[in-house]
């Protein structure tokens, strides 16, 4: 008797392009809502210490204008 001998290969193909696109994806997007999370947190801290929407337009204006 004599004994078989089975080879079986497994050969994986990663699309590495589209991971990495992925990756960057992701990257840009929590970039993008950490931006935009600050961005509102300092529009709504300068409402509060300006007394309020309206305050903060004339403040901002006034400090555009150079008044």
């Amino acid at each position: 008797m004599t004994a078989a001998t089975t080879r079986t290969r497994v050969q994986t193909i990663v699309n590495t392009q589209a991971e990495i696109s992925k990756g960057a994806a992701v990257a840009m997007a929590s970039t993008g809502a950490l931006v935009g999370l600050w961005a509102f947190a300092s529009l709504a801290s300068a409402m509060v210490l300006t007394g309020g929407p309206i305050a903060l337009a004339k403040a901002w204006l006034g400090a555009v204008i150079g008044m």
